[in-house]
C-alpha cells in the first residue's frame, strides 16, 4: 500500500510516497531524502540528535510517523544557514566551543532555535539549560551549549530591540 504526502521541508515543497506507513520521520528524512545532519542516536526519544522543528516547534524526529505530518513545514539542520552565512545559533556554538565530537550538534542547534522562537531561553543559564535537557552531548560540551545558546538569543533579540526603538522614535518625533 502506497500512500502520497506532502512536505514542506527547509522550504522545498516536496510530494513524497511512502510504501510504509510506519516509517518515521527522521528514516524518511535520513534515508529518503539523504538529509543526513539529523543524527539518528538512540532512536527512542531520549537523546534529541534528531531534533527537527516541524511547523516551528521542536520533534524528536526519531518517535513521528512522517505519515501524520502531511502538509507540515519541516526545517532541518540543512535548512538553517542561508547561503554560507550562518544561523545566528550556528555562528554562537562555533564562537562558544558548544561542541566537541558534533554528532550530536545538529540536535543542539535545532532545539535551541525552537526554544528561543518559543521564547524560552530567557538569560537565565539554568532555564536555558533546563529547557535544552532533552538534548544530551555525551562529551559534555554543556557550558559552551549554553553560552552559545544565550548568545544567540541575545543577537536575535538584537535587530527586533533596534527596530522597535527605531519606530517608537520615529512616532515620538511625529
Amino acid at each position: 500500500m502506497s500512500l502520497s504526502i506532502t512536505l514542506t521541508i527547509n522550504g522545498a515543497e516536496r510530494a513524497i510516497t511512502i510504501d510504509d506507513p510506519r516509517i518515521t520521520l527522521l528514516d524518511l528524512l535520513r534515508e529518503r531524502l539523504d538529509l543526513t545532519g539529523t543524527k539518528k542516536g538512540c532512536d527512542r526519544g531520549q537523546c534529541g540528535a534528531c531534533t527537527v522543528l516541524v511547523d516551528g516547534r521542536r520533534v524528536n524526529s526519531c518517535l513521528t510517523l512522517a505519515l501524520s505530518h502531511d502538509g507540515a513545514d519541516i526545517l532541518t539542520i540543512e535548512g538553517v544557514a542561508q547561503g554560507e552565512q550562518l544561523h545566528p545559533v550556528q555562528a554562537a556554538f562555533v564562537a562558544h566551543d558548544g561542541f566537541q565530537c558534533g554528532f550530536c550538534t545538529p540536535g543542539q542547534i535545532m532545539s535551541a532555535i525552537g526554544m528561543i522562537q518559543e521564547g524560552q531561553a530567557g538569560d537565565d543559564p539554568e532555564r536555558v539549560r533546563e529547557a535544552m535537557s532533552g538534548n544530551l552531548c555525551r562529551c559534555g560540551a554543556y557550558v559552551g551549549i549554553t553560552d552559545a545558546v544565550l548568545d544567540a538569543q541575545r543577537t536575535m533579540a538584537a535587530p527586533d530591540a533596534q527596530r522597535t526603538l527605531a519606530t517608537s522614535t520615529r512616532r515620538d518625533a511625529a
